[in-house]
């Protein structure tokens, strides 16, 4: 029994980290998108952010099982991750090509639809962070003779434990987001690489989802995948790190 609690205990451990992780790419978006906002209704807006949060993640464990048997559900995640990251690429682009004499004054969503388009992210994260965590969960040996949601109640306990730490991880992180975005404004375009980043990670998901099949079924779970996934990843959080660095030198030239 000693055994099982420290292997419980490690794969604990290991989705702190991992949540830690996904709730650091969460608060990045987050702190974009309320970012418009006056001060007083961005803490507003982090807030209700974070209760969705919650909420997404308490729900997504309880729908696991449909979570993982129906491959549109991931691609549903995928696609509106990589659409609102092509957007804000896109919309930047044209605002670079336009003249500051003629460019006019992007038209920024209000306090409510501001919510709303985060709470739309938070589900997709919620999708990205339960799958990830399950991955590693199922490893666990069972604990107990009923389930929680189609998962051993164990298996349940620690997927549930490491959700919500990541929560609350994520409520620091994401005021100190926006303050790093005031600071560094170029970070903006790097946050929506990084969604559109874990959108190709959703997307890759639903391919190999036995369904569907047109990757193979392990290669998510691939030492190969995660070594690229966590490299891209951590190269534009780094670029746009060291580009927003530049640009502050230049502009106080």
């Amino acid at each position: 029994m000693e055994a099982i609690l420290l292997e419980y205990a490690w794969v604990l451990i290991v989705l702190i980290v991992l949540e830690g992780l996904l709730a650091a790419d969460n608060a990045v978006v987050m702190a974009v998108m309320v970012k418009h906002l006056p001060k007083e209704q961005q803490q507003k807006a982090l807030l209700y952010g974070l209760i969705g949060a919650f909420i997404f993640r308490f729900a997504a464990l309880f729908l696991i099982t449909t979570l993982v048997n129906f491959w549109q559900i991931q691609a549903l995640g995928a696609a509106y991750l990589l659409f609102m990251s092509g957007k804000h690429i896109y919309d930047s682009r044209k605002a670079a090509q336009n003249t500051e004499e003629t460019q006019e004054p992007k038209k920024q969503s209000g306090f409510w639809m501001t919510v709303l388009k985060v709470e739309l992210a938070d589900i997709a994260f919620a999708v990205d962070s339960i799958l990830a965590a399950v991955a590693i969960a199922v490893t666990l040996p069972h604990i107990g003779d009923f389930d929680i949601g189609g998962i051993n109640v164990g298996q349940f306990s620690v997927m549930f434990l490491g959700g919500i730490i990541g929560v609350i991880m994520m409520r620091f992180a994401a005021r100190w987001f926006v303050q790093v975005l005031d600071k560094f404004p170029s970070l903006e375009t790097a946050a929506f690489l990084i969604v559109g980043w874990v959108g190709v990670k959703l997307a890759v998901l639903a391919l190999a989802h036995e369904k569907l099949a047109i990757i193979p079924h392990d290669f998510p779970h691939s030492t190969t995948w995660k070594l690229i996934f966590w490299t891209v990843l951590i190269g534009i959080a780094l670029g746009g790190y060291l580009v927003g660095v530049k640009n502050q030198k230049k502009n106080a030239k």
